[in-house]
């Protein structure tokens, strides 16, 4: 017998209960197809093989698993889950060798070390059938219900159940019929689950939750083990492949999403929203802050009502404060915005000062400008920045100009209309 076996994930689901135009497998799960946490479950296995039995949306699969090393099988007619092994015969004869390990891809709470535990005991009973059943069941397998869901079996013994079944009718048969076949063999035993949870699964979008509530916990426990704190994880909404370094401090209602990384000895307060951003050691994220698509670079600081958006880059040491919006915008080391201000398609330099209320005028009505502002820069407050311009190093901007020429190295531009006073104009006006 050969040591790796053979895996089958089902899921050529419709998901009707959904009401989803999208396929039940592809329904995400803490930023992950809910098919995808069942892969990694069976990686534990190093399987010989991975294929997925799929429905009429073969291609939005193909799209979701690109490159993940699962071999789609498509299922042409609804057969149901024991048709929907026998759609996959022809792959299994080329391995008749090796043991076949059968999970339906709602299931997403299964663990690898479980599925190791089946196939040991599959192995070490010398089963022609193992099924994983929930802690405490009785050592024999119950022939009714979902029995089945998750199994091993011996390829050559489930090659022939599968052909006799289908034989019979060729009408639609559940995987606990072919489970029923072979358990008269008296070769046929159970494992069970490390834990109950394992076992749900995922029938309509309220099981979706409650996965995700099982799997933030888990997630949520992990990072706590590596020495991250969360003052309130029930208030927490982390994805499952966000990674978060030791001494950070996690507050209560924090949505971490995507790929995020965050470093060491990190603050994140409450009503912070982070997706796919790069957070580095030792930043400081005040709330309500949404972070999107960009970096913080160590020793940084952001918020309180901050928003920062693609392709912005903080640089070490540089602080964005109150309602200050940032896009496709590189703030240099040491630099400042602080108030009311948005810089976008920007280049700061380092130990810059963005006064109140500036902003940068990128867009011309058809494309997107870039502003350039050297080391040292102080822009006054109320300034209008109309790219495409640059201001040169150590250049000093006056408080409520419109800038819409380049400013030379430690020059002053001032650019406002002149201040006229007419005296008495109210008291004639209210005449």
């Amino acid at each position: 017998m050969n040591t790796k076996p053979i895996v089958l994930i089902l899921a050529g689901g419709k998901g009707s209960r959904f009401r989803s135009r999208m396929p039940k497998a592809l329904h995400p799960i803490l930023g992950k197809p809910m098919a995808a946490l069942v892969l990694d479950a069976v990686r534990a296995l190093r399987p010989s093989r991975t294929f997925a039995v799929v429905g009429d949306r073969r291609e939005e699969f193909a799209r979701s698993f690109a490159g993940a090393g699962l071999e789609l099988i498509r299922q042409k007619e609804d057969l149901g889950t024991g048709g929907a092994v026998f759609s996959a015969r022809h792959a299994l004869a080329l391995e008749a060798e090796r043991d076949v390990l059968v999970v339906p891809s709602n299931m997403p709470l299964l663990t690898g070390p479980t599925l190791k535990a089946l196939l040991r005991t599959h192995r070490k009973r010398g089963y022609s059938v193992t099924v994983l059943c929930a802690p405490g069941a009785p050592l024999e397998i119950p022939l009714a219900g979902s029995a089945g869901a998750v199994c091993a079996f011996e390829a050559r013994d489930l090659l022939k159940a599968l052909s006799k079944l289908r034989r019979q009718g060729g009408r639609p048969f559940p995987l606990s019929d072919v489970v029923r076949l072979l358990s008269g063999s008296g070769r046929s035993g159970v494992c069970r689950a490390r834990k109950a949870e394992e076992l749900f699964e995922v029938g309509t979008r309220y099981d979706l939750a409650l996965a995700a509530a099982f799997l933030r916990v888990r997630k949520i426990r992990a990072l706590a083990i590596k020495g991250v704190s969360f003052l309130d994880p029930s208030s927490t909404w982390i994805d499952l492949d966000v990674r978060v370094g030791e001494e950070t401090v996690i507050h209560p209602s924090v949505i971490i999403e995507g790929n995020s990384r965050i470093g060491r000895d990190c603050r994140v307060h409450p009503f912070v929203h982070i997706r796919n951003a790069r957070i580095g050691h030792r930043v400081r994220i005040f709330g309500p802050t949404d972070i999107e698509d960009c970096t913080l670079e160590d020793d940084s600081r952001a918020g309180p009502f901050s928003r920062l958006r693609a392709k912005t880059v903080v640089k070490p040491g540089a602080r964005v404060g109150n309602f200050v919006e940032m896009k496709n915008t590189v703030f240099g080391p040491r630099s400042r915005a602080l108030h009311l201000s948005y810089l976008g398609d920007s280049e700061v330099g380092e130990d810059v000062n963005i006064g109140a209320g500036t902003i940068t005028c990128n867009y011309d009505g058809v494309r997107k400008n870039r502003t350039t502002i050297g080391d040292g820069v102080f822009i006054g407050s109320g300034t209008e920045l109309v790219a495409p311009v640059k201001v040169g190093k150590g250049a000093y901007v006056a408080a409520g100009s419109t800038i819409t020429k380049d400013v030379s190295p430690e020059a002053l531009a001032v650019a406002r209309a002149r201040q006229v006073e007419k005296p008495g104009w109210v008291r004639r006006k209210r005449r």
